[in-house]
């Protein structure tokens, strides 16, 4: 049975916070990046990575610890230098790699998965903005009532499913800072898991969003006398109007969901 504890390099008495330091340590000397992204690196690395999620959590680390207790007498067969038992001892540690490195890559491709979706969504509202903001697409009064009634429904639809994709984004890359008699009387060395703050991620949003709808109506208050716009007036608008707010999110809905019909086929 692998011995997480001597993986990490602490005691069986550690405290999270020692268990903790330790894997962030050895995360900073064993990542792939650090070692040329070989294979063995990434072998040593989602082991690292197994056994601090495995200590790290009080139920994981109880099972664990029962665990251990109760294989010990028969671990000892394995240390014999019977053929069979190092054949064996071969086998089970060739598989408890591979289950390992399985459970890394999984964990990695789902994070990469995670952060594609952060940025379409993001860049997809910025875009979808400044362009909205620029054409100014009169579609609301070329449609008929049911044209009326599907264009709503489906701004309903993207407005909480770009409400729910930010709030996902919030809960997994930003952080709320401690306060400051927090902050005094806890470990100075401690940085955060998450990259961003609440307040700086806010703001990267609406900071964005004000330039994107700035820079579509500068743009178009330029270019609004170009023959293109004259010849296609069905798309394209002279003046500001509340339902251009519609188009961002129904075109955040719709990236959105393309990304994940391809990311299934894929």
């Amino acid at each position: 049975m692998v011995d997480y504890y001597q993986i990490l390099g602490v005691k069986r008495s550690a405290t999270a916070a020692e268990i903790k330091s330790a894997y962030r340590r050895l995360a900073r000397k064993k990542h792939p990046d650090v070692n040329g992204g070989s294979e063995r690196a990434a072998r040593d690395f989602a082991l690292i990575a197994l056994a601090y999620r495995t200590l790290s959590d009080p139920h994981e680390r109880a099972h664990f610890d029962a665990q251990r207790e109760h294989t010990t007498d028969v671990d000892s067969v394995f240390h014999s230098n019977n053929p069979h038992a190092r054949r064996m001892r071969r086998m089970a540690a060739q598989a408890r790699w591979d289950r390992a490195v399985d459970r890394w890559i999984e964990s990695e491709r789902r994070e990469a998965y995670a952060r594609t979706q952060a940025v379409f969504t993001t860049v997809t509202l910025f875009l979808s903005t400044f362009f909205v903001a620029m054409l100014k697409p009169p579609l609301w009064q070329t449609f008929d009532h049911v044209g009326r009634a599907v264009l709503v429904t489906l701004f309903v639809i993207g407005l909480w499913h770009l409400a729910v994709r930010l709030r996902a984004c919030f809960e997994r890359y930003t952080y709320q800072p401690k306060p400051l008699h927090d902050s005094i009387i806890s470990d100075q060395d401690e940085k955060p898991e998450k990259p961003f703050t609440r307040f700086s991620a806010s703001a990267f949003l609406i900071t964005g969003y004000a330039a994107s709808l700035a820079a579509g109506l500068f743009i178009g208050s330029r270019v609004h006398n170009i023959l293109l716009f004259d010849d296609i007036p069905y798309i394209f608008g002279q003046t500001v109007r509340p339902d251009l707010l519609f188009y961002p999110p129904i075109a955040v809905l719709i990236v959105d969901t393309m990304h994940t019909v391809a990311s299934k086929i894929d």
